[in-house]
């Protein structure tokens, strides 16, 4: 697993930087019900996002919270007075105070399903009746775009995803969260070239390959193989759940 803290200072300009975000927050603002008052973004990493759902709906109060110190601490310059530092599975708000509740690129990172049952259930507990959940499903899945940088890295060796779609479903559905939609975003910038997907395995951004392990280096070595090697193939494309609260 990362170090976020570690990542903070070069996340965004690694992870697709402004035109990501906005990707994001627009798919995001698009799944929010128009009489929402209170949204939490959580995970807010350095609240790149956050401030654009802010930006966005002048009327919708937003806060953020993250567990990475560092992440919190550049989020909060972009949106003062607004982001907390907490775990996800342990919010720190009594029941029923958002009208929407976010977790994007979140549940990927749990560690198991238990994991992620209990985050859904915080995000579930600190809705209102009638509120949206909205979060981010199948992560991995998406940078999969069928690239032979793909077909070089088809048999490595896949961490469990936490994040797919019906299994979020099914923690949802345990809570009483009804679907309420769905979108989708493009990953701007984040399109692999062969020698940035090298750096990545370097940098142990594939959690089941360890940098500097001969399996890791066999697949740098493909990788050298490929045409093109600065060329990005196609950016990976994002989906969005959204489940309802029920209002009774």
């Amino acid at each position: 697993m990362l170090d976020y803290d570690k990542e903070a200072d070069a996340y965004d300009a690694t992870r697709g930087g402004e035109p990501r975000a906005a990707a994001a927050a627009e798919a995001v603002l698009d799944l929010v019900p128009g009489q929402a008052r209170r949204l939490l973004d959580v995970a807010c990493g350095t609240g790149i996002v956050t401030r654009r759902l802010a930006a966005a709906r002048p009327g919708l109060r937003v806060t953020g919270l993250d567990t990475a110190p560092a992440m919190a601490r550049t989020a909060a310059t972009r949106l003062p007075g607004a982001i907390l530092l907490a775990d996800s599975r342990r919010l720190p708000f009594p029941d029923g105070v958002f009208d929407v509740v976010a977790t994007v690129w979140l549940l990927h990172l749990a560690d198991g399903p238990a994991d992620v049952r209990a985050i859904i259930t915080e995000c579930a507990r600190v809705l209102r009746p009638g509120g949206v959940y909205i979060t981010t499903v199948d992560k991995a899945a998406a940078h999969d775009v069928g690239s032979d940088i793909d077909t070089v890295l088809a048999s490595r060796l896949r961490r469990p995803a936490q994040d797919r779609a019906d299994q979020v479903r099914a923690h949802a559905a345990e809570f009483g969260l009804h679907p309420a939609g769905s979108g989708r975003f493009r990953g701007h910038g984040q399109g692999r070239s062969p020698r940035s997907t090298i750096a990545d395995l370097r940098r142990g951004w594939f959690t089941m390959l360890t940098p500097g392990d001969p399996l890791t280096e066999g697949f740098a070595a493909r990788l050298r193989e490929l045409p093109d090697q600065e060329v990005p193939r196609a950016d990976p494309e994002f989906t969005l759940l959204a489940f309802r609260k029920p209002s009774g």
